[in-house]
């Protein structure tokens, strides 16, 4: 009865955890997040962005005035802009 089971000392010992590949598999997807996240921040940080015009308001009233003018060539385009929403029975005529 005891000729048959395996002796404790010629067991094969437990490899460390590093030397089985599935752990590295589960590993390496949360390593490539933390590594993308600080590529991001670095990003962030070493690319502003611009900043916008100090005196936007004022440049976006000259362009209204400048669909609004005398200039005739811009109306139908203006109309269809403002009217790009609008439903069929509402439409001018």
């Amino acid at each position: 009865m005891a000729s048959n089971a395996v002796p404790a000392a010629s067991a094969p010992a437990a490899a460390p955890w590093w030397k089985f590949g599935h752990v590295w598999l589960i590993l390496s997807g949360p390593v490539i997040v933390i590594i993308a996240g600080f590529v991001t921040l670095w990003l962030a940080i070493s690319r502003p962005d611009p900043v916008v015009a100090e005196d936007y308001y004022r440049q976006g009233v000259e362009i209204n005035k400048t669909l609004q003018g005398t200039d005739k060539s811009l109306l139908p385009a203006v109309k269809a802009r403002n009217h790009a929403a609008t439903p069929a029975e509402d439409a001018p005529r």
